[in-house]
C-alpha cells in the first residue's frame, strides 16, 4: 500500500462519512444546463459529485485512490438508483490514469499533504477530454478563516497558474471561465466562516 492510499484510507476511516453527501456547488454551477455525456471525476471521494451527475443522466467514471472512499461512494449510487450509470475505479494518480475519453472531467479540490503530482495529473485530465468536453478543475485558494495559522505545508495554485501548468496547445482550447469565488465553510467544531476557492474551466475544441 503506497504512502497516499494509506493516508487516505485512514482519513475516511476516521468516521462513517468525511463530507456531507451533496455535489460541490461550483461544478453544479458549471455543469447545469450541459449536455449529458461521458464524466470522469477525479478524487471522487465518497461519490456527491458522482451521484449528482448520473442522477442527470451523465455516464460517470469516479476515480479514487481510497478503496474506503470508493466503497462509500458505490453505496451512494445504489441508494440513489444510478449504480448502473457509475464505474468506480481505483488509481494512484499520477501512476495509473482511466482510459478513454470524457466530454467532461472534473478535478475538484485535488489538494493532499501527501506527495502528489498534481501538475502532471491534471496534464493527463486535459488529455482525456474529448473534442467539444470541458476540463473543470476546482481548488482552493486559501486557507479557512478559522484556520489562523494553515494546518500545511501545500502551495495552493491560483487558476492562472494551474492554466499555464497545463501546457494546452494553442487553438486547440478556449479558456471559458478563471477565477475565484466565497463559500461558506464550518470548522470541525462547527466555528462558522467562509473559504476563498478557485475555478478554472476550459474546452476542447471539437475537431
Amino acid at each position: 500500500m503506497s504512502e497516499h492510499e494509506e493516508f487516505w484510507d485512514a482519513r475516511y476511516s476516521e468516521s462513517t462519512r468525511i463530507w456531507s453527501g451533496e455535489p460541490n456547488t461550483m461544478l453544479v454551477t458549471e455543469v447545469e444546463g450541459m449536455v449529458p455525456g461521458r464524466a470522469l471525476d477525479l478524487g471522487c471521494g465518497e461519490g456527491g459529485d458522482v451521484v449528482w451527475l448520473a442522477r442527470r443522466g451523465w455516464r460517470v467514471t469516479g476515480v479514487d485512490v481510497s478503496r474506503v472512499a470508493l466503497e462509500r461512494a458505490g453505496e451512494h449510487a445504489k441508494e440513489a438508483g444510478v449504480a448502473d450509470l457509475v464505474d468506480l475505479q481505483w488509481h494512484q494518480l499520477g501512476e495509473s490514469f482511466p482510459e478513454g475519453e470524457f466530454d467532461l472531467v472534473s478535478a475538484a479540490y485535488l489538494h493532499s499533504t501527501v506527495e502528489m503530482s498534481r501538475e502532471a495529473i491534471l496534464r493527463a485530465a486535459a488529455a482525456a477530454v474529448a473534442p467539444g468536453g470541458v476540463l473543470l478543475v476546482l481548488g482552493h485558494s486559501g486557507w479557512a478563516t478559522w484556520q489562523h495559522t494553515p494546518p500545511h505545508d501545500v502551495h495552493l495554485p491560483s487558476p492562472q497558474e494551474v492554466y499555464d501548468s497545463l501546457g494546452l496547445a494553442e487553438g486547440e482550447w478556449v479558456l471559458e471561465r478563471s477565477g475565484e469565488f466565497e463559500r461558506s465553510q464550518n470548522s470541525p467544531d462547527g466555528e462558522p466562516g467562509t473559504r476563498t476557492d478557485n475555478v478554472l474551466r476550459v474546452r476542447r475544441l471539437a475537431a
